[in-house]
């Protein structure tokens, strides 16, 4: 087994990022954090790569300035796998590409059917990773040998499965797809902050009544500033299933909440004055939460045909043919066109069908150009072709 050392001081920082600087070619950058374990999403390793430089470990607990490092490769490009998981925490800490290469999204495009990195490097290099640790707790320290080479071996492939991926892609003429596809994900801003976060609590369903639900609201906020402050994800102190849980028990006194078998986890009874607290600040709240909140989500395709019977056979026309176009293409059709993109022009098209309008139509719901000029005519088209069909059908029923 190689020995891998953490950097986790601002000299081993500057030594390392002078050497990566002396590198040549892309960079390869990997972020490991504790999903699962801790509230926070930051990185609690990052790793990078660089030929002619070697492999690197930074430890970003202990590390406070990452300047050097973005310094050195501020100007080349940084390969990764699924960068949209490891943008946000590079950026907390002051790293920012200038431009990417996905793995994982050039494999989409081509079309390889499993496109985990373990997958990739097999099917691109012929080397099979051991992942064995990718759901570890990062943020353990001291970090084991076992898991270092894990998260070394994350990077030192990236480069060579890269080359490999850019020359299918050239070879099937994706490049300018691809070229897009990670300018998109550089470029995406972070999804605003939900209104109601506690509705997406699991088995809020059953909840029902506005001063039940204003419960479920306190619960899982007194949850949140709990997990906030300890730095554990908030599921590991109480879980959805038993916040609800207390809810529908209804406790009468913080001994009944207690007796509630199902309210469990590990902070359920070390914690119980904070969760009876709650309990009793959502019954006496007199702003109470309404049953149903407002939403752009469109029903249910199942349910078109009753809700508007002209988008559900828009929706059944086009479909199965830009699902046609992306076989053609050789790449899922998720990643031709997202299905989301799809339903909403389809639910809602230009007043006047063209190429022209649905290209616009799909550019306002942030389609590529690439992804405009694979499907806006399979999908105009579509459109008029179920229109002509309704027309055909009406004048046989007359």
């Amino acid at each position: 087994m190689v020995e891998y050392n953490v950097i986790e001081d601002a000299a081993g920082l500057a030594s390392a990022s002078d050497r990566l600087a002396a590198g040549t070619g892309p960079v390869a950058v990997d972020v490991e954090r504790a999903s699962g374990f801790r509230y926070s999403q930051r990185a609690y390793l990052i790793q990078v790569f660089r030929r002619e430089a070697g492999v690197f470990l930074f430890d970003p607990s202990t590390i406070e300035d990452f300047s050097p490092l973005q310094a050195a490769i501020a100007d080349i490009e940084w390969v990764f796998h699924a960068a949209s998981q490891d943008l946000p925490s590079l950026r907390e800490r002051g790293l920012e590409p200038p431009r990417i290469f996905d793995t994982e999204l050039g494999a989409r495009l081509l079309g390889h059917e499993r496109v985990g990195l373990g997958a990739v490097v097999e099917q691109t290099l012929g080397i099979t990773l051991a992942k064995a640790h990718s759901a570890a707790d990062w943020s353990t320290r001291p970090l084991p040998a076992s898991w270092l080479e894990y998260a070394a071996l994350d990077v030192e492939h990236l480069i060579d499965v890269r080359d490999v991926l850019d020359a299918e892609l050239d070879e099937q003429q994706k490049t300018e797809f691809a070229r897009q596809e990670f300018q998109a994900v550089l470029d995406r801003l972070p999804k605003p902050p939900r209104e109601d976060p506690w509705r997406r609590m699991s088995g809020l369903h059953t909840v029902r009544g506005r001063r039940a639900l204003a419960v479920a609201r306190a619960l899982w906020w007194a949850r949140e500033e709990y997990a906030r402050e300890q730095d554990v994800a908030p599921g590991r102190l109480v879980p959805d299933r038993a916040l609800v849980a207390a809810v529908l028990a209804d406790p009468a006194s913080k001994q009944a909440l207690a007796g509630v078998k199902e309210f469990n986890g590990r902070a359920s009874r070390t914690q119980l004055d904070r969760w009876w607290n709650a309990i009793v600040a959502g019954r006496e709240d007199t702003e109470l939460p309404p049953d149903r909140v407002p939403s752009d989500t469109l029903p249910p395709p199942r349910a078109w045909v009753d809700r508007n019977p002209e988008a559900d056979r828009r929706l059944k026309a086009a479909r199965p043919a830009v699902e046609a176009r992306a076989e053609e293409l050789r790449m899922p059709t998720e990643n031709l066109l997202t299905p989301e993109t799809l339903r909403r022009v389809a639910w809602a098209p230009p007043a006047e069908v063209t190429v022209e309008t649905i290209g616009a139509a799909l550019a306002e719901l942030g389609a590529r150009p690439w992804q405009i000029d694979q499907t806006a005519q399979v999908i105009a088209d579509s459109f008029v072709a179920s229109l002509k069909a309704d027309d055909d059908a009406s004048g046989t029923d007359s």
